[in-house]
């Protein structure tokens, strides 16, 4: 049987490892890029690793800022499909690190689209984009005609790139857009804030005296499951012709509902006391704090309300996502995956 090839960037993280996960079991060989200085950070794919699937799995020092490596591996592999899942993901960082970001959010895509481009590889192309790029742009429900308006370095970078797919599919390229909403998994990143909300809600069960510091409680956010949303990648790139698309699942909630439900299935239910910055989330059962306003987690221009409206994945690719907000919890709390 002859396999498809599969390219992923930012293989070692979140999306890219259940990604590859997910097209290792479709038969694919998968390459991917990870940076020299995550020789230590390669926990996402430990079930690959150790699994009879390594030998269809080929890991290549590389970097997507790095055309001359790009092309020399591109070259090399000539994948199918590529997905471009490497990011500086972290929005609240990206006011700090802007240039940075752009380097490698904006002009790694550029590098990666050239490359493919230059070398004549006859492939579809993936490109993570995101929900951020909405802004607060005072729709209730985002979809994909609601008008772009970033606030932030990151999203920002992500809007260069989403225009620059677009560019390279109106020059014939089958290239795409995934505009996904937020997914959470026990893959995610410790200093994004559900997995922080998780982690020090399970130390404070293990009887740690720390007391929880978040910022905004009342962004909203429309939150799915990470291992369900990559099947939705695939099935993109699956299409007759190019589409960008919202994955969603149409659900909003608070940040501070989020708390709520992490610390009520651990036994430990919150009462709300104080406003703004003085704002206290206390154990309604012995009375400590739990969790506390600081203002170093606000960001300097806040997004307030993201909601997705996926009614055009739904028809195209079938989208029909599984997972509630209340099982995703159970699924980073017990920090294990489930099949989908």
């Amino acid at each position: 049987m002859k396999h498809k090839i599969a390219f992923i960037t930012g293989v070692t993280g979140q999306d890219g490892s259940y990604l590859a996960e997910f097209l290792l079991n479709k038969n694919y060989i998968v390459h991917g890029i990870r940076r020299i200085n995550s020789n230590n950070n390669l926990n996402n794919l430990k079930k690959i690793l150790n699994s009879k699937k390594r030998n269809r799995f080929k890991l290549h020092y590389g970097d997507i800022t790095d055309s001359t490596n790009l092309h020399k591996i591109l070259s090399k592999v000539r994948p199918q499909e590529v997905y471009n899942l490497a990011a500086q993901s972290h929005v609240h960082v990206s006011f700090q690190i802007p240039e940075y970001t752009h380097n490698v959010n904006a002009f790694g895509c550029l590098k990666l689209l050239e490359a493919i481009k230059n070398l004549k590889i006859n492939c579809k192309f993936y490109q993570a984009s995101t929900s951020e790029l909405f802004g607060n742009n005072g729709n209730k429900f985002q979809s994909e005609k609601t008008p772009f308006t970033p606030i932030s370095p990151y999203s920002i970078s992500k809007l260069y790139a989403f225009n620059l797919v677009n560019y390279y599919k109106h020059q014939g390229m089958f290239a795409c857009n995934g505009i996904l909403f937020n997914h959470e998994s026990p893959r995610r990143g410790d200093s994004f804030v559900t997995q922080k909300i998780i982690n020090a809600a399970l130390r404070i069960k293990n009887k740690s005296n720390e007391t929880l510091k978040l910022g905004n409680l009342y962004a909203k956010r429309d939150w799915g499951y990470a291992k369900e949303y990559v099947i939705y990648m695939w099935k993109m790139l699956q299409l007759k012709k190019p589409e960008n698309l919202v994955i969603a699942n149409g659900k909003t909630y608070s940040v501070k509902e989020f708390v709520n439900k992490v610390f009520l299935k651990l036994d430990m239910p919150i009462k709300w006391q104080g406003k703004g910055i003085k704002e206290i989330g206390i154990n309604k059962l012995n009375n400590k704090i739990l969790v506390k306003i600081d203002p170093y987690y606000f960001r300097k221009i806040e997004l307030n309300n993201l909601y997705g409206d996926a009614s055009k994945a739904k028809k195209l690719i079938e989208f029909n996502p599984k997972v509630s907000l209340d099982q995703l919890i159970d699924i980073m709390i017990e920090k294990k995956d489930i099949d989908i």
